[in-house]
Order: structure tokens, then sequence, then C-alpha cells
């Protein structure tokens, strides 16, 4: 997997297309989430895509400390149904966790996690903080990485 990260600013429009296309295949289809998706947040983000054969397989979201919440954040972590298995996951955390450290200077960061994935962000040294609460119908937990 080619690896990414590029501000909103920085996206071509295929880029742009391809990723709000593979959000909504896995958060709002799959998943079965009805919930506003393009939320004007994209902006402020860094957009770290994963491809495969040039095709986009995994992707997250990233935001500075001060954009929402106090700490960096990642948000939409999402590995395409067909391309899960080959270790994208890991690949694409790592990469965001790079990005952030590179490009916002710092190694605090936190995210709000499906609980069923408390172990998977664990291995990338994630702790959970606080208690389980749902977020669009689905069990979460706050988790930081510092």
């Amino acid at each position: 997997m080619i690896v990414s990260s590029k501000f909103f600013n920085q996206l071509n429009l295929e880029e742009l297309y391809e990723l709000l296309r593979l959000r909504s295949e896995v958060f709002v289809v799959e998943q079965k989430c009805i919930y506003q998706d393009i939320d004007n947040k994209d902006q402020k983000a860094l957009h770290v895509l994963g491809f495969e054969n040039e095709e986009l397989v995994a992707y997250t979201r990233v935001y500075k400390s001060g954009d929402y919440p106090e700490t960096a954040t990642i948000g939409r972590v999402l590995v395409k149904n067909s391309a899960r298995s080959k270790g994208y996951g890991y690949d694409i955390m790592r990469a965001t966790i790079n990005a952030i450290e590179e490009k916002f200077e710092t190694e605090s960061v936190c995210l709000s996690a499906q609980t069923y994935l408390k172990t998977f962000y664990n291995n990338l040294g994630f702790k959970e903080t606080g208690e389980e609460y749902l977020e669009d119908g689905i069990p979460h937990i706050l988790m930081i990485k510092d």
C-alpha cells in the first residue's frame, strides 16, 4: 500500500471524490449509520490516503490540537472491505501517527474508537479513557496515545 497525506487544499478532485465515496461506502452503507459525513470539517483536516494499485483502500482524517478537541485527533479510520486482512489498518494508522508527529509536532493524539476495535488500537499504543458511549448508534470509547 502506498500512503500519502494531504491537506484539503492539496487534494485533487479525484482524491476528494474517492475519499468521500469510500467513507460513505463503509460508514453509511456497510455500518448502516445515517449521519452527516460531509460535515464542513474536512477543510481543516489532514487526509491520510492509502492506495493499492491506484485504488483508495484505506483512509484517516486528522486534526491538529486546538482545531476541535485539545489534542490532535484521528477520525474516519477505515479500510475498504475487500482490502481487509492485509494489515492495511495498521499501515494506515502508523502512517497517520507519523504524519501527526511530523506535521503537527506532537505525539499526543486521541480518537473515538468503536469498542470492538479496542485491542487493535491498544496494539498501536492507545489506552482507553472514560466510559463507553454511543456514537451514531455504535458503542465507542475515547482512546489516547501519549
